[in-house]
């Protein structure tokens, strides 16, 4: 993997000029349209926006999960247009850690089932030089996000907040770089999703861990430190986010 030249402030997360154009039919269509960011390690950011407003494509062309039309992104020092398929692969699965609305748990394996099975695909737990779970930093995430008595029963047995939180135990167990978070709270009642947001800025406080998160909602916006609004593919305005207190 090529490395690229890092800034001086050295952010985790730099998106410079980013556009991404869909054909349908004869038509283009600019979902994001020049999009500049930097984001920095340790960071909290929210991106809230309407839906069409481009903050779902911009968080899939964050993560390498599609392509740029034009622009670039670079995490933690690489570039994404440097990389091959495979490469793009084991960056994303080394660096980023996913959690997504939907939860996206394997109905057939326990809690604990989805959470090792992440660290296997990531490719650290095979091979000679594998290197076997921590348990003691997957106790420490289970406590953290209070599912240390759920991890046994499958995603059909537990709360849609029981079924995010594993979800966002599956994403931190590899010790990702970046964890990005899109609509965590979509299909969470407001009690719950206070909690799973409670959680998120756990993990970014007591993990150190950069997370950014792609919300419709202000009020799970306001818990980060920064705040991004996108309308009609651009960032329109940027603010400080509110002090978590309530949470």
């Amino acid at each position: 993997m090529a490395d690229v030249p890092q800034e001086q402030s050295n952010p985790i997360i730099v998106a410079e000029n980013l556009t991404k154009v869909y054909a349908a039919g004869r038509i283009q269509v600019a979902a994001v349209r020049g999009v500049t960011l930097a984001v920095e390690r340790g960071e909290f950011v929210a991106i809230v926006g309407p839906s069409g407003s481009g903050k779902s494509t911009l968080f899939y062309l964050l993560g390498g999960l599609t392509r740029v039309t034009e622009g670039r992104v670079v995490i933690d020092g690489v570039d994404f247009a440097s990389l091959n398929d495979a490469e793009r692969t084991r960056l994303r699965k080394h660096r980023i850690g996913f959690v997504f609305q939907k939860f996206n748990l394997l109905p057939t394996l326990s809690g604990l089932g989805n959470i090792e099975i992440a660290y296997e695909i990531s490719g650290r737990g095979s091979g000679p030089k594998g290197v076997p779970i921590d348990h003691a930093y997957l106790d420490h995430l289970c406590e953290m996000l209070s599912i240390e008595g759920r991890l046994g029963h499958r995603p059909s047995e537990l709360s849609g907040g029981e079924q995010q939180r594993v979800a966002i135990a599956r994403a931190l167990i590899t010790r990702p770089a970046i964890l990005l978070a899109d609509e965590p709270t979509g299909n969470l009642d407001t009690k719950t999703s206070a909690a799973v947001l409670n959680m998120l800025l756990r993990s970014n406080r007591e993990l150190g861990q950069t997370t950014l998160m792609i919300t419709h909602n202000p009020e799970a916006a306001a818990i980060a430190g920064r705040i991004l609004t996108m309308r009609d593919g651009e960032i329109v305005k940027e603010e400080a986010g509110k002090a978590a207190s309530s949470f």
